[in-house]
């Protein structure tokens, strides 16, 4: 990503209106960074004197106030640069927690009809976790939230199609259903 790309998209959004989240913002070098930081100060600043056309870069274009920039970041990885304070100076910061995993399983476990949603919220968890850890690092395994979303989901609608089965059993059967496809074959699976 080049200062150039990087003022194409903001043309883009400031011409449209529209919002544009910029994932990973950190990764990008610094010294697009320096010129990134440039190009977003001329927006804002012609949308707080409320101007209809302005001077970006070597053009002059219009702007429709609604644009938004937003941007993500992972501080602390390897190969991610510090943002300079200018350009910071530019986003309002919102720091973000992993996510209770456990806590969310549970809930949607209640929300799904279970009623022993605690006990298998753990062991849900847990079986993740170790998946998670002692697995490969293939590309096709997830076992984050957003998997553990889809299960849930799954055995939700195998507990409303058959409301006397035990809830460990649909549990089991979606996390199977779900799950046996991705496993490779260096993995034993017993049925």
């Amino acid at each position: 990503m080049n200062y150039l790309s990087m003022a194409q998209i903001f043309m883009g959004l400031a011409q449209s209106g529209a919002w544009g989240c910029f994932d990973e913002f950190n990764r990008i070098s610094i010294e697009v960074l320096s010129v990134v930081s440039t190009q977003v100060k001329s927006i804002l600043d012609a949308i707080k004197e409320g101007k209809k056309r302005f001077q970006f870069m070597e053009d002059e274009i219009n702007l429709i106030p609604t644009c938004g920039f937003f941007i993500t970041m992972n501080p602390g990885y390897a190969g991610r640069t510090e943002l300079p304070e200018n350009l910071k100076a530019l986003f309002r910061s919102c720091a973000m927690i992993v996510p209770d995993v456990l806590f969310i399983c549970e809930n949607m476990l209640m929300s799904e009809g279970f009623i022993n949603a605690r006990a298998l919220a753990h062991k849900f968890v847990t079986l993740y976790s170790l998946c998670n850890s002692l697995l490969s690092k293939a590309m096709h395994y997830d076992w984050g939230l957003r998997a553990v979303k889809a299960v849930l989901r799954q055995a939700g609608a195998l507990k409303r199609a058959d409301i006397n089965v035990d809830e460990d059993v649909l549990l089991m059967r979606a996390l199977r259903d779900f799950n046996i496809a991705k496993i490779t074959t260096d993995v034993r699976v017993d049925d």
